[in-house]
């Protein structure tokens, strides 16, 4: 008779709990002064960044990858710009914003972190940029409208070298992404729609490799295996 494994209890308990959460935010390490400053800044006036526990695996994650060119869509004020960019002379990002007064406040940021030789701001909506960008990048990251990722998502692996990276932020909605559509207010049900659409998309689609990580409000990996169109299996 074969012996029966003992039970791990663990298998029934969600890792991302509130203590283990507050953990993640405020006892991981903190930035370099004028990138932690910035951070501040942003979560103490409701400034839409990523959460610091996606920040300081972003930041870990270029440590590993070493990218040089990298494209970022959605700005903001610039944080993860900066982060990506400060104390990195060899990397280069161009980013993608079309608010006038985002734009001007990254500006006055890049200024002072003495970025503006190693941060291109293109000004203007991601859905007519992207298809018009001439160069490619070794890591991408998309952090922009949630109902735009799944159109987004083809021309991000265009413009994505083979074995690059892209990464993309907020795509559970809370968990709501889960739940029933008509349990989801129709404000926000395109939204629902279309990453359930991305989620559903890329299980089965050639050419990539994909993980999730329960980061912020989740975090979904690409890496690029094969240089082919993506298009096809992006119907719009």
């Amino acid at each position: 008779m074969s012996e029966k494994h003992p039970i791990n209890e663990m298998l029934d308990r969600p890792v991302v709990m509130p203590k283990v959460l507050d953990y993640m935010r405020q006892s991981q390490k903190e930035f370099a002064e004028p990138i932690n400053e910035l951070e501040n800044y942003a979560h103490e006036n409701r400034v839409p960044i990523i959460p610091h526990e996606t920040a300081v695996f972003l930041d870990f994650l270029l440590g590993v990858v070493k990218p040089i060119d990298i494209l970022e869509i959605g700005m903001a004020i610039g944080f993860s710009a900066s982060l990506m960019a400060y104390n990195h002379p060899e990397r280069h990002v161009d980013t993608i914003d079309r608010y006038d007064q985002m734009i001007r406040n990254a500006k006055k940021n890049f200024e002072s972190f003495g970025l503006m030789d190693q941060v291109t701001i293109l000004e203007g909506d991601a859905k007519d940029i992207l298809p018009e960008l001439d160069k490619t990048y070794d890591f991408i990251f998309m952090d922009s409208a949630k109902a735009k990722y799944y159109d987004f998502f083809p021309y991000c692996m265009d413009r994505l070298k083979c074995d690059g990276l892209l990464m993309i932020d907020d795509i559970f909605q809370g968990g709501t992404v889960f739940d029933e559509l008509d349990t989801i207010p129709k404000r926000v049900r395109k939204i629902h729609k279309k990453l359930n659409r991305l989620l559903e998309v890329i299980q089965n689609c050639e050419g990539i490799e994909t993980t999730i990580l329960p980061l912020g409000d989740g975090v979904l990996l690409v890496r690029k295996t094969q240089n082919r169109s993506f298009h096809n299996d992006f119907s719009l």
